[in-house]
């Protein structure tokens, strides 16, 4: 049988319990927060006191934190550009019956609330110039991202258990730095968001363990190749108005680690952790090939710190159209 072939039918034999899979890592819109409990009610009379306070507050937060805060925000809402490779996996079919199908549109449902509480909490703050932000918006779903995972529900599982802890990790910092600030609310916002995240890695890591357990040599020649190839992030070609595809994305990256809410060792750490959860020390049955992939994983993280160490942060003054006033 063909190693696409002995995907598919890990990929079948998981499904099988897919629902509970459902239930366990993912919750219901009833149940669920929805972006109205986080913002001002427009039914009430102190809405408008309420956005006032949202303006006031907003003020005292430096531009690069809102140049990381729209960043983040336009990463969550491209959604559609996820949804649609991860509905291309094999193994997973448009099929409504389809057990996988199931989940990607849960999970995709899930997703959505974060960009659209963030969006409109940007819109109210007045610190943004909200029709660049869209520009943005609209290019990075336009433009798409080549993940390097193919049709490999391995791979793609690789880089979602990462890129899940990553947004953990970024949206998490967020919230530590508006409540240093005063700001609670959007502080209570980012770590909710920040919540959802860590319960989405841990089913993504989870559907990892699974695969893990049915063919540990392949799927560890998978881990290896993401890692060996980097993992891509979701914003790679974020560009603003007239810009070129990706003109934004070193920039951004430089800003998201001079705040500290998204850095060089945190991929490191995402690497270790990884590593620990998926307990790659511990395989006894594997090919020699993957024997090696496992070395490999094991001591990259140390190697990728001391890389790491020796990186200077630019204290270079970015001019975002984001920031800059509309024009009327």
């Amino acid at each position: 049988m063909s190693i696409k072939n002995i995907r598919k039918e890990v990929m079948l034999t998981l499904e099988k319990e897919i629902d509970s899979f459902v239930d366990k890592f993912l919750i219901t819109a009833e149940k669920i927060w929805q972006p109205t409990d986080f913002l001002p009610n427009s039914q009430k009379d102190s809405f408008i006191s309420e956005v006032e306070e949202i303006r006031e507050l907003s003020k005292d937060l430096h531009d690069d934190f809102w140049v990381v805060l729209v960043g983040d925000t336009i990463t969550e809402e491209a959604l559609p550009t996820y949804e649609s490779w991860l509905m291309d996996i094999d193994g997973i079919h448009q099929n409504p019956d389809n057990g996988w199908a199931k989940w990607v549109r849960a999970w995709t449902a899930e997703e959505n609330r974060h960009g659209d509480v963030l969006n409109k909490y940007l819109y109210l703050s007045g610190r943004v110039n909200m029709r660049e932000v869209e520009i943005s918006t609209q290019h990075l779903i336009t433009d798409g991202f080549d993940l390097g995972t193919s049709s490999d529900p391995y791979k793609s599982f690789i880089y979602t258990s990462f890129q899940e802890l990553a947004t953990y990790i970024s949206h998490n910092n967020v919230a530590k730095i508006a409540r240093e600030k005063g700001h609670k609310a959007l502080a209570k916002m980012s770590r909710i968001i920040a919540g959802d995240e860590m319960r989405h890695h841990q089913a993504y890591s989870k559907f990892v363990k699974e695969i893990f357990k049915i063919d540990p040599s392949e799927m560890m020649l998978a881990f290896q190749h993401m890692m060996q190839h980097k993992i891509i992030m979701p914003a790679m070609h974020l560009r603003d108005s007239f810009g070129s595809k990706g003109g934004l994305f070193d920039d951004f990256s430089t800003v998201a680690q001079r705040v500290g809410v998204y850095t060089g060792f945190d991929y490191v750490d995402i690497l270790k952790k990884l590593n620990t959860i998926w307990e790659i020390d511990k395989f006894t049955n594997l090919t020699p090939e993957a024997e090696k992939a496992r070395d490999y994983l094991m001591n990259l993280p140390d190697r990728m710190y001391r890389i790491t160490e020796r990186i200077v942060i630019p204290k270079t003054k970015f001019d975002f159209k984001w920031m800059l006033p509309a024009q009327l």
